[in-house]
């Protein structure tokens, strides 16, 4: 498998893996920080299903939005009229939509704290979600929502569809609820399966990602399997601010490339 030709004005991260063996297929800048916009949000996912695993959470507790909470861009929360869901709606509402309002609510109640605790000891020193999503960053925020490498990302996808981040029941559950991401947008855009529904065999192909957006990032981790073969991708596209040539459609563009190689190797 090869990647296309990929724009030079654009930083890359990049590795694929055979889901079964975690065998790296194909890498480009793999252990290359960048800033992975909401790809971080999985760590949260992670965090809430291991405290509900050890009895430290119930999934059922409802949570009430607060001001502070709400933010700008992504989700479907803040069109809505009520003020509490339950811990696992939540979950739901950040892998379907990446809802950033649930996602800084899940934040105030599982902490940040634990959160990097755990992904810390699972192994992921260079990827994680920095803290909650802000409109405005000052100079003692984070300098970033989450950030992260693709041979780590690549990595924890491989481990999930494994059934090997926490425990199985937790994998299994974490899976579920990112199963219902929307956005194919990116790399997955290759596959030509329904947005709202590829968590099931469509055409022998399986899907479960994640994506991250600003403007100035494009990025998409996640695991599909086809009748001949599996693979765990992470795919990271970050530039600057001021890149003279909006490079965005071209790096959609490169990322659907991406996928469209992913889907030969697999079989579909």
């Amino acid at each position: 498998m090869r990647l296309p030709v990929l724009s030079a004005d654009v930083e890359w991260s990049i590795c694929l893996r055979d889901a079964a063996t975690a065998e790296v297929l194909v890498a480009l800048e793999p252990d290359r920080v960048l800033r992975t916009a909401s790809i971080g949000k999985l760590f949260l996912l992670i965090e809430t299903a291991r405290q509900a695993e050890d009895g430290e959470l119930d999934l059922e507790e409802e949570l009430t939005r607060t001001a502070p909470d709400l933010v700008a861009d992504s989700g479907l929360w803040p069109l809505m009229r009520r003020d509490a869901f339950t811990i696992d709606d939540l979950c739901w509402l950040v892998g379907g939509f990446s809802d950033n309002l649930a996602t800084n609510v899940l934040i105030r109640r599982i902490g940040i704290d634990a959160m990097t605790a755990t992904s810390t000891s699972l192994g992921f020193t260079r990827s994680a979600l920095l803290g909650p999503v802000r409109d405005e960053r000052g100079p003692d925020d984070p300098w970033t929502l989450s950030a992260g490498c693709a041979s780590e990302l690549s990595d924890l996808m491989a481990r999930l569809h494994q059934r090997d981040i926490v425990s199985a029941e937790a994998s299994a559950r974490v899976l579920r609820w990112v199963a219902a991401n929307a956005d194919l947008s990116m790399v997955a855009a290759a596959f030509g399966l329904d947005p709202l529904a590829h968590a099931e065999p469509d055409r022998g192909v399986t899907l479960v990602n994640k994506t991250g957006t600003i403007s100035t990032v494009r990025a998409d981790v996640g695991f599909v399997s086809g009748p001949a073969a599996e693979v765990a991708y992470a795919v990271i596209a970050s530039w600057p601010d001021e890149t003279p040539d909006d490079p965005r459609d071209r790096v959609l563009a490169q990322m659907a490339a991406i996928g469209a190689a992913i889907r030969i190797h697999i079989g579909a």
